[in-house]
């Protein structure tokens, strides 16, 4: 009896963590800050004066990138760690307002006229130098965003962008390479441990940007859609087992939806084509092909478990 008391006392005062609460809080704060600078800019401009705004948002950004360099220590290739609790949330918002300085010098000044490429490129290039030097994922994916932003524009007409013609060839191949290249190097960063832990971040990026790419390319060209499905399918069997390969069930889920939405159009398609299309036959397939991708999920999942005993 006292062994059972004991016990449920012990459990009673065990410390509840608010680690993630905390930082997520934090990480609120900064991006409240940002956009709440922008709607006081955006409603105060005529009584402040755009110089006083870029000369402040220029002072965060500088303050913000010397604290973190004093505090970060000497570069290595592994993770970095920092014991100081504001050290992530100072370089994110370095990071968003260089990109607000950007933005804000190009809008109202037209610094890079027609040379949307540049005003794109030079924060690209500070950010991924950010990422590496400060050891910070955020930074990362701002990088890559603005990666993404660099090739649309540097490579596809302006005219295209600025009618909004998204579909076009060029961004559909634009895509698929840029989410190959991310994969690349998310694979080369784990294999030869230059910065390992960024891999997620390049692979999950490169996932869906290729496939997103790849499904518009699947809708664009109806007359080969069955040829691009076939290669779709391929690459997604061969991402697939990489993924399970490295015991992922996130990507395994990702990759899986993919395909069933490619898997999908072509099934609808075809009944277009041959004039069978009925509601009730859709709903049919949707009901019986959603249970069969979520059992089919469920037994992959066993399997990754049945694995991981194996291995201990």
């Amino acid at each position: 009896m006292r062994i059972s008391t004991f016990k449920r006392l012990h459990t009673e005062d065990r410390l509840f963590s608010l680690y993630w609460e905390l930082r997520l809080l934090l990480y609120l704060g900064v991006l409240l800050l940002t956009t709440g600078l922008g709607i006081l800019v955006y409603k105060h401009i005529d009584t402040i004066g755009h110089q006083a705004v870029l000369a402040f948002i220029a002072a965060v950004t500088l303050a913000s990138f010397f604290y973190c360099v004093r505090k970060i220590p000497p570069f290595n290739w592994d993770k970095t760690t920092v014991a100081d609790p504001l050290f992530d949330y100072a370089v994110l918002l370095g990071c968003l307002s260089l990109l607000i300085f950007i933005g804000y010098i190009q809008y109202e000044y037209d610094v890079f006229g027609d040379h949307y490429g540049l005003a794109t490129f030079l924060p690209m290039v500070v950010l991924f130098c950010a990422a590496y030097y400060f050891d910070h994922l955020g930074a990362l994916s701002l990088a890559i965003t603005n990666l993404a932003a660099w090739a649309g524009i540097a490579v596809t007409p302006l005219q295209i962008l600025r009618g909004g013609n998204f579909g076009d060839t060029r961004l559909i191949i634009i895509g698929m390479l840029l989410g190959c290249v991310l994969l690349t190097f998310g694979h080369l960063s784990s294999i030869r441990r230059l910065k390992g832990h960024f891999e997620l971040t390049y692979s999950n990026f490169g996932l869906h940007l290729f496939f997103i790419a790849a499904l518009a390319g699947l809708f664009k060209f109806d007359g080969i859609y069955l040829i691009w499905f076939a290669v779709l399918m391929g690459i997604a069997w061969y991402l697939g087992s990489r993924a399970f390969g490295r015991r992922s069930f996130y990507f395994i889920v990702v990759i899986v939806l993919y395909a069933y939405i490619a898997l999908s159009y072509v099934v609808l398609h075809s009944m277009l084509t041959y004039t069978v299309f009925s509601f009730e036959l859709v709903l049919m397939y949707f009901i019986l092909s959603a249970t069969g991708m979520a059992l089919f999920l469920v037994y992959l999942n066993r399997q990754l478990k049945r694995y991981d005993r194996l291995q201990q």
